[in-house]
């Protein structure tokens, strides 16, 4: 069973002898614990990338006609994976994604400057940083790219078919940080073999930062499972795979 913020409360509270509560506000130390339990659940959120944060994206059109390849990701992304976009010409029913490949900002660039604005096909967008970008008008995107790290840009669109990208022809997916309530009854969203050392890490950290000691043990339980969590963390892939770079065997 998943524990809620107040289970870990409780517990950390427990372990450093302090007075009992039946809500993570009743007292100043139950609400800085269950804030180090939040900065803890936090800094393992960020540390590496959870399969249960892995999400299927919406992305959001600019909404304004003169930045027809400026989208928008989700506000909570930590890491976009991947970028399909069906490529599906006029009067076509048979979907075709293809999947659009990520271009460093410089490179991008580069690739949309070898394109001559002097024809018709080429559209010369403002972007908002100012920059003029060489946009094909009449192809799906092939490269993307993003100057503020929160909006992506594409380098074409096929203005027979849409007058901008549409959001319902992507497909995308990234890890996404999970959101968090500061209530009681709030389980973190966190795999249930992972909880033991959101546990540990935090308690190790209570001990210290409210009563100015070490606890070896939940240290040592904290650095157990993290190490255990290193080599699964996931419900449905089998482990960890080993790559042999030792020589082969003969037959």
């Amino acid at each position: 069973m998943n524990k809620t913020l107040l289970d870990y409360v409780q517990d950390i509270l427990s372990d450093m002898d302090s007075d009992e509560v039946n809500t993570i506000d009743e007292t100043t130390e139950s609400a800085q614990v269950a804030q180090i339990v939040r900065s803890t659940y936090d800094a393992m959120m960020s540390n590496r990338n959870w399969p249960h944060m892995r999400k299927a994206l919406q992305l959001t059109p600019s909404g304004d006609g003169s930045l027809p390849t400026h989208m928008s990701v989700e506000a909570n992304l930590k890491e976009l994976t991947f970028v399909n976009y069906n490529e599906a010409k006029l009067g076509e029913t048979r979907l075709r994604y293809k999947e659009i490949r990520y271009k460093e900002t410089d490179d991008f660039l580069r690739y949309l400057n070898y394109r001559n604005n002097d024809q018709a096909q080429v559209d010369v967008i403002l972007d908002p940083t100012g920059i003029e970008l060489l946009i094909i008008n009449n192809t799906a995107p092939t490269y993307y790219t993003s100057f503020n790290d929160k909006d992506l840009v594409f380098d074409s669109y096929d203005l027979n078919v849409d007058s901008t990208l549409q959001a319902s022809k992507i497909q995308a997916q990234g890890y996404v940080f999970p959101e968090w309530q500061m209530t009681d009854a709030f389980i973190p969203d966190i795999p249930q073999e992972a909880e033991a050392a959101l546990l540990e890490e935090a308690k190790s950290k209570a001990m210290f930062k409210l009563k100015q000691t070490q606890d070896v043990k939940a240290e040592q339980e904290a650095a157990r499972q993290h190490r255990w969590l290193s080599r699964k963390a996931w419900a449905i892939k089998g482990g960890v795979r080993y790559e042999n770079y030792g020589r082969k065997g003969r037959k």
